[in-house]
């Protein structure tokens, strides 16, 4: 009886660590797919809303599906944990080859997590049903869930920190598909007195690993060859960190840097950016000698301010500590940013900048606000009066700001509201712009701490620039197609700049 009592008591155990092990992985396809989402789609808040409502919803389908399951529990679990592995672990892996050729790319993507939900909500009721006779029903269901839920907790604490940086997207999910079926596997010969067809499902579970396993050797590659058909350009770099997709292509000499599948510049033409982004505000300036960046971790408008020789420091706070260390010890980056990053000048804080700007106390004589474009609320924030008057403790009473605010051709509303938003904590703004070839028309918003300063004055100089010929007055003139329009200010509490945006930008 004891012996009975002990087995009982084992077998109880071993399931419940398979809960544990299953829910772990089920949590994680469902990360893989947020992130994968906002990488290729944008708005990583609207792609994980929508990805975890369907996968929520489809797991309540799965649940309700699985009373229908009645014959060969045991089989069907395993059929249902091997289909798991299969679907999840080579999600990311199709839906990159797919990117590209699939017109509604984004019904796809959600037909995946939907799959995946609905077999991940059948594993627990039918996992309950099989231990329904063996356990107390109160204890079942206390210990099924518990082990349930600290399995999500697992899995959430270990995407963002270490398995997305060290694994990225596509091996994530291979990965975790790998442990779903080495769990099959293993029910596989655990159960074998229980099972109907145990040959059969160890020849499909053995499949399956072997299937994924090759797809893990060769991720790199076919990551390699998405990215190929994704950039039209030679890629010569690619790294996931925490934050964001990072690859750097090349193309006659000429290199293109992409965040998240987003054009950030090319070295063809972005001196114009960043000449036009830095050298107003440091010609306003009355004395610039401290320099604050916020964004700007390629250290290329860093390059521009070192350009004059009164700077004594820069102040270089971006999110990303991948960016930054790639912009430091890239040689060809290096040489782009004629080496800004690691001038002992300069010091880097690698933080939310939302948050750092309102903890700091050191005042500065120019800012250069340089973050990516509000295509989702983590970045609109950046744009909300809340930050815009955070910025005041951080500047000297004659301090002058440059900040870029997105096209005023392809995405005018979205232009003026930014420049509207400053106007409302600092009146003394001036909206202008200038045209890059690779991103089109480009606006900018200058700005004083104070309303006495002319922003047209030129009271520093230095020779040798490119594009900026320190007429500021010429990039303030604002044509018809891309004249003011009436906009709501951004606040924190409504972000209605990223909702232009994505209005805006999903027409282009």
């Amino acid at each position: 009886m004891d012996k009975k009592i002990t087995k009982r008591k084992h077998f109880e155990i071993f399931l419940l660590v398979a809960v544990f092990i299953i829910s772990t992985c089920g949590l994680i396809y469902e990360l893989v797919a947020g992130a994968l989402a906002s990488y290729l789609l944008g708005d990583s808040v609207r792609q994980f809303s929508f990805v975890i409502g369907i996968y929520l919803f489809s797991m309540g389908v799965g649940s309700y599906l699985a009373k229908f399951i009645k014959k060969n529990l045991f089989d069907r679990f395993i059929e249902i944990e091997l289909l798991i592995g299969i679907i999840g672990g080579s999600s990311a892996v199709i839906l990159f080859l797919l990117f590209q050729h699939v017109e509604h790319f984004q019904f796809l993507l959600y037909f995946f997590v939907f799959l995946t939900g609905c077999l991940a909500g059948m594993e627990i009721p039918l996992l309950m049903s099989i231990l329904k006779d063996r356990v107390e029903f109160r204890e079942l269901v206390s210990n099924v869930f518990t082990f349930d839920y600290i399995g999500a907790l697992i899995a959430s604490v270990l995407f963002p920190i270490l398995l997305l940086p060290k694994l990225g997207v596509m091996g994530t999910s291979l990965f975790f598909g790998i442990i779903n079926t080495l769990v099959g596997i293993v029910l596989c010969f655990y159960l074998k007195d229980d099972l109907v067809k145990p040959k059969q499902l160890k020849l499909k579970s053995f499949g399956s690993l072997l299937i994924l396993i090759v797809l893990l050797i060769y991720s790199n590659d076919i990551l390699k060859f998405s990215e190929n058909q994704l950039y039209a350009n030679r890629i010569i770099y690619e790294h996931s960190t925490t934050y964001q997709r990072i690859v750097l292509t090349e193309n006659k000499g000429n290199y293109q840097l992409f965040l998240n599948n987003n054009l950030q510049f090319n070295t063809k033409d972005e001196y114009r950016y960043h000449e036009v982004l830095v050298h107003p505000a440091m010609a306003a300036a009355k004395n610039p000698e401290r320099i604050l960046i916020l964004g700007g971790g390629d250290g290329l408008a860093a390059r521009e301010v070192y350009k004059y020789p009164n700077v004594k420091e820069i102040t270089l706070v971006d999110l990303d500590e991948g960016m930054t260390n790639l912009f430091k010890t890239n040689e060809i980056l290096v040489d782009y940013n004629k080496n800004s990053l690691n001038d002992p000048r300069t010091t880097i804080i690698n933080t939310d900048a939302f948050i750092w700007i309102k903890n700091n106390t050191k005042q500065f004589d120019v800012m250069i606000i340089d973050f990516p474009d509000p295509s989702n609320y983590s970045l609109g924030k950046l744009y909300t009066t809340t930050f815009y008057r955070s910025l005041m403790q951080s500047l000297d009473s004659q301090a002058v700001v440059s900040v870029q605010t997105t096209s005023p051709y392809f995405a005018p509303k979205s232009f003026w509201c930014v420049n509207e938003t400053i106007g409302s904590i600092y009146p003394n703004n001036q909206a202008y712009h200038t045209y890059v070839p690779s991103f089109g028309e480009w606006g900018f918003t200058l700005f004083s701490s104070e309303m006495k300063i002319n922003l047209n004055r030129v009271v520093n100089k230095v020779d040798g620039l490119k594009y900026y010929d320190y007429d500021f007055k010429k990039l303030t003139d604002f044509p018809e197609d891309i004249a003011p329009r009436e906009v709501e200010i951004n606040r924190l509490d409504n972000q209605i700049l990223v909702r232009y945006f994505d209005e805006e930008w999903s027409k282009i």
